[in-house]
Parts: C-alpha cells; structure tokens; sequence
C-alpha cells in the first residue's frame, strides 16, 4: 500500500494546514455551489443524465458534501482537480454513503469507491489519476449500474 502518497494527497487536497488556518475548519455544508448537467454514457445501456454542482476552488473542495443529510437522487458534486493526479479523499464530516466516481482526463470512469462509510477518515483513492470526481448519493452506482469504462460528458469533460 502507498499510504505516504494517499497521505500527502489527502493533506493536498484538504489544502492542508494553510487552508484550515486561513477559513478555519469547515463547521457546516457550504452553499449550494453553481451547478451543470451531465451525462454518464453507459455500456450498452441507458444515458443518465445528473445535475451536479462544482466544486472548484481549494474551498469549495475542501467542504465538499459535509453535513449535508441527503444526496437527491440524480444530483451530486463534480470536483476539477484541474489536472490528472492521484487523488485520496475522505468522509469526514460527511453524514450519508456516498459513490465516489474517479474519472481520468479523457471522461472514463477509472474507479469507483461504492458506498463509502459515513464520517470516515480511511483514505478513499482514485487508484491512479484522475481529473475529477464526482460524489453521488451511495449505492447510485449500482443501482444505475455505472461502470469502470462508462464515459463522462458535460462539464469539463467533451
């Protein structure tokens, strides 16, 4: 296991100390954060279609899904690293499983983390890079039957 190289991605993508000294440690859900639609190109099988909101500043990303009780059906938080990168995420602070969704810089689902446990701090890793992630409401994956490999569309992904 990497656990060094998920450690320092985690501290990277939390903003570390920095952030925390500069906004303070986050103590409620953030705003809903401006959304867009996008589209999972299943295979072989239906288009599903989510309205997620972005996350895209270092704190925007930071507070992610914290203390929100519920992820609708059809909604998530999409998060643009920007670049490819390896990345670790957590849940803490995080009340509801949810499905995270790595997704390289091409739009394919490279891994997906089902069902992460509530409140966690265990790092979640995308196993490799990836340029985002979306968060979905837990088990959605399944349900929906979205798959490594499945193409992502909208949002900064073509």
């Amino acid at each position: 296991m990497r656990f060094p190289v998920f450690a320092a991605a985690l501290v990277l993508l939390l903003g570390g100390p920095a952030l925390a000294q500069q906004y303070g440690e986050p103590t409620a859900a953030q705003p809903k954060l401006p959304t867009q639609t996008i589209t999972i190109q299943g295979h072989g099988g239906p288009v599903h279609t989510f309205t997620v909101e972005l996350a895209v500043t270092p704190r925007q990303q930071q507070i992610g899904e914290m203390f929100r009780t519920d992820i609708p059906q059809g909604q998530g938080m999409l998060f643009d690293w920007g670049a490819p990168e390896e990345k670790a995420m957590w849940m803490k602070n995080c009340p509801v499983p949810e499905d995270m969704v790595f997704i390289d810089s091409s739009g394919t689902i490279s891994s997906i983390a089902e069902n992460t446990v509530p409140g966690s701090l265990a790092p979640v890793s995308s196993g490799g890079p990836a340029r985002g992630t979306l968060e979905l409401r837990g088990g959605e994956t399944a349900r929906l039957d979205i798959r490594v490999g499945d193409k992502v569309h909208g949002a900064f992904f073509k």
